[in-house]
């Protein structure tokens, strides 16, 4: 998973960034990336149930926060 691109690295050093830090390594955005992705991974095979049973194709804004909220 470390070579597929679905979110850049440099979104996870500009999130960092904004977070207050000063030096960010290679390793730790791979880490960040990783971490989000397989997060948003599940997020959206949940908002996909979800959506398939309200009868729904169109995964909609609750669809996620319900999805989101499944983790608490």
């Amino acid at each position: 998973m470390v070579n597929e691109r679905m979110i850049p690295l440099a979104a996870m050093e500009k999130i960092m960034r904004e977070s207050g830090a000063d030096r960010v390594s290679d390793s730790a955005k791979i880490e960040l990336k990783n971490l989000l992705e397989e997060k948003c991974k599940i997020i959206a095979e949940r908002a996909i149930k979800y959506c398939s049973h309200a009868g729904r194709k169109t995964i909609k804004p609750e669809d996620i926060k319900l999805a989101i909220e499944s983790f608490r």
